[in-house]
Formats: structure tokens, C-alpha cells, sequence
């Protein structure tokens, strides 16, 4: 296994800049998901890690090796890594057997050798049972078992995934999240994840960095991810934040609604603009005004859908912003119907960066 570290990376075409000084160090066996939307930047840095492009700034280093910069890339096949696309790339003509060995076979090792290290990374993903059918005759999750199994027999220092799941239905991508967690425990390669998909980061990651315009927009693990966004961005793109802006009053509340709120997150300046990040599911909904408290706006209801589990409500404050607000099943409102929301003071992240973010 190797660490791999990014020293102010970048990628130009012409005007338009990919990947913007992105530097990052992922440690031996952690598993570092790149998330974010289309157009981010995430696929053009595995891609850039992988060796399939130069970069036009900064360096990749792997296992304390240079491996790419500025005037010198070293090719795909010298680096030592696996990569698994979003299609399967299986060869359609071999059996499952014949498609994981491809990659040992190449590398001219022995037949008593390929055979024991088949017979074990089959076991481990669980195709012992399916080793002589051919990819046509398999579902989605298989064929992606298939590929994994092929990355990891060969014994890569670094493997990077590029939207592996994406191909696959709900439940089976549910499936393989786990799976691909379970082999990561097991194998403990140094793994680059490249997804648009939270609940797989969520799932899959030692570390999360959330990509936006090129760059890194907030690195850290899962918990640290969802609980403590620091931008807007960030807060919107993981769970779904409302996001609310206001003056600060004092070193802790904003005006917002006409009302105030109290925070959380970080100490505010009289008078600056704030943004406010709360989750649609830490929002309580009355439909009675409540007697004190704070944090406590009133809205109405513009539009409710069942969820079958719960309900999701648009509603709008008195300053005309909008919230979300998903609530118990049980709880009925009509579109037009006076609600008082209740925002608890914890769950109320002062973000770093204004509204406007």
C-alpha cells in the first residue's frame, strides 16, 4: 500500500479550469471519497491521479514517489493501481474465472499462483459459484463484483473507482456500498472514490472531501461532514440543509423572519450578514403559536406531500424565504394553513460563509 498526496493540483483547458490547487494527502489504506456535482472537478482528479491525463499544475505524489507533474507524467501502467469505471469493462468472450485472472495472466505469473490467488479473491467477493458463466449472464451487482474482484486480485497499491454504482438499480446499489466497504476492511488498499452520490460517500468513506468549481470545498470524516458544514454548499449539497439568511443582533443570534435566532457554529459580529444552515428533519412544526420560547417563526403552509413515512412541507416565513420541513406522517396541514416553526437553537450552524455562498 501507498499514501497518495496532491500538491497543488490543476487541470486547464484553455480558459476553462477542472481542477483548481487541489491538495490533499490520503493516508496508507484510508478510503477518500471525491464527491460533488457534475462538472466538479472529482473525475478529473481521479483521472489525473490514474495517470490517463497531465496536469497543468502541481504534482501527485504516490508512496513517497513522484509520479506526475508539470513536465513529466508517468503512464497508467507504471503506477500499480486499479481502476473500476462506471461501466464494467468485462471482457464479454471469458467466464468470471477467466475476467478476474485476465490481470495476473499479463503479468506472467505462474499457473499454480494465478489458481490459489483465484480461488481466494472469488471466495472473498462471493463468485465461486458463478466462475464459468460469461458477464451476459450476470445481473448489475454481479458484473460489478466481477470487476472489483479483478482490481483486487492483482494486488494494487492504490484503487480508484469512478461512479462504480451508478449503473446499478437502488436496491442493488445499496447492496454493493456495504460490499465495497466489506473488501475495503479486509484488503485495506488505499482507495480513491469518485461519487455524486451522498449516501455512498456517507457509507463507503474514511474521509469525505466535497468538491465544488474545482476545488476542495470541506474535507472530513462523514460525522464531521453533515454535522459541521462550513459553507453553504457544503450544507445544501450533504442532507439537504435549509438555508437562512439574516444580520447578526449579537454574538450569537440573527434577526430572520421578524424573529431572532439563536446559533450555534461559531461567534458572530454585530451587524454582518449570516448564513444559517438547518436540516429539513430538526425543524418542528406547530399549529398552534406556542407561549415563549425562542428560536420560533411563523410561516405558511405553500405547499405538502406524504412521503408514506413522513410528510415534506414547503412553507413561507414572513420575510417571504422558504423552508422545508419534514415532519411525522401523522401531522396534516393544508396548503394556506398559519404554522409556527420551531428551530432548535443546537441544530442552527452559523456557517463561515455568507448567504450568498
Amino acid at each position: 500500500m501507498a499514501s497518495v498526496e496532491l500538491k497543488g493540483l490543476g487541470k486547464r483547458y484553455g480558459a476553462t479550469v477542472a481542477v483548481d490547487n487541489v491538495s490533499l494527502r490520503i493516508e496508507h489504506g484510508q478510503l477518500v471519497c471525491l464527491l460533488g456535482p457534475s462538472g466538479c472537478g472529482k473525475t478529473t482528479t481521479l483521472r489525473l491521479i490514474a495517470g490517463f491525463m497531465e496536469p497543468s499544475a502541481g504534482e501527485i505524489v504516490v508512496g513517497g514517489k513522484s509520479l506526475s507533474t508539470v513536465k513529466r507524467t508517468v503512464p497508467p501502467e507504471g503506477r500499480n493501481m486499479s481502476m473500476i469505471f462506471q461501466s464494467y469493462a468485462l471482457w464479454p468472450h471469458m467466464t468470471v474465472a477467466e475476467n478476474v485472472a485476465y490481470g495476473l495472466r499479463i503479468r506472467k505469473m505462474d499457473a499454480a499462483t494465478i489458481a490459489a490467488k483465484l480461488k481466494a479473491i472469488l471466495s472473498t467477493t462471493r463468485l465461486e459459484a458463478l466462475a464459468e458463466r460469461y458477464p451476459g449472464e450476470l445481473s448489475g451487482g454481479q458484473q460489478q463484483r466481477v470487476s472489483l474482484a479483478r482490481a483486487l486480485v492483482v494486488e494494487p497499491e492504490t484503487l480508484l473507482l469512478d461512479e462504480p454504482l451508478s449503473n446499478l438499480d437502488t436496491n442493488l446499489r445499496e447492496e454493493m456500498r456495504f460490499e465495497i466497504r466489506r473488501l475495503h476492511d479486509q484488503y485495506r488498499y488505499t482507495t480513491v472514490y469518485v461519487t455524486h452520490d451522498q449516501a455512498e460517500a456517507m457509507t463507503t468513506a474514511d474521509l469525505i472531501a466535497v468538491m465544488n468549481k474545482g476545488r476542495i470545498e470541506q474535507l472530513g470524516t462523514p460525522q464531521d461532514i453533515y454535522d459541521r458544514p462550513r459553507s453553504a454548499f457544503v450544507a445544501r449539497f450533504i442532507g439537504g440543509s435549509n438555508i437562512l439568511g439574516g444580520k447578526a443582533v449579537d454574538g450569537e443570534r440573527i434577526a430572520v423572519g421578524g424573529a431572532t435566532l439563536r446559533t450555534t457554529g461559531r461567534p458572530l459580529t454585530v451587524g454582518e450578514t449570516v448564513a444559517v444552515s438547518i436540516r429539513q428533519h430538526d425543524i418542528e412544526l406547530l399549529t398552534a403559536a406556542p407561549v415563549g420560547g425562542d428560536n420560533v417563526l411563523h410561516a405558511t403552509v405553500r405547499r405538502g406531500v406524504f412521503l408514506g413515512a413522513a410528510r415534506d412541507y414547503t412553507v413561507m416565513l414572513d420575510d417571504k424565504s422558504e423552508l422545508r420541513a419534514t415532519v411525522s406522517a401523522d401531522l396534516d396541514v393544508t396548503v394556506g394553513q398559519d404554522v409556527w416553526l420551531r428551530l432548535p437553537a443546537a441544530k442552527c450552524r452559523a456557517l463561515m460563509e455568507g448567504p450568498e455562498a
